[in-house]
């Protein structure tokens, strides 16, 4: 099995989504980002769109943001968004 992201998705309020993952993509301000296990380290700020995120169960989980930021290092995703949808299984 391959590595798996430990991913924390944040609002200013509450905790949107943490847990296992297989991968993330997200909107920044440059475009869009896939992101996989051992990627190289990133900061970068989110745009609009959809935070996606595919659980290692293999259920999709996708979140309607305004902005924030992404962070990447060590297999490790924190998203902190300004605010958020409530969590949309697609």
């Amino acid at each position: 099995m391959a590595e798996s992201l430990t991913v924390d998705i944040v609002a200013p309020d509450s905790v949107l989504w943490a847990g296992q993952a297989e991968r993330v993509s997200a909107p920044t301000v440059e475009g869009e980002i896939g992101l996989l296990a051992n990627h190289e380290p990133i900061l970068s700020v989110l745009g609009a769109g959809n935070v996606r995120v595919r659980g290692i169960d293999g259920q999709d989980h996708s979140f309607a943001v305004a902005g924030g930021f992404i962070s990447f290092d060590h297999n490790t995703i924190t998203v902190v968004v300004d605010e958020a949808l409530p969590d949309q299984v697609e």
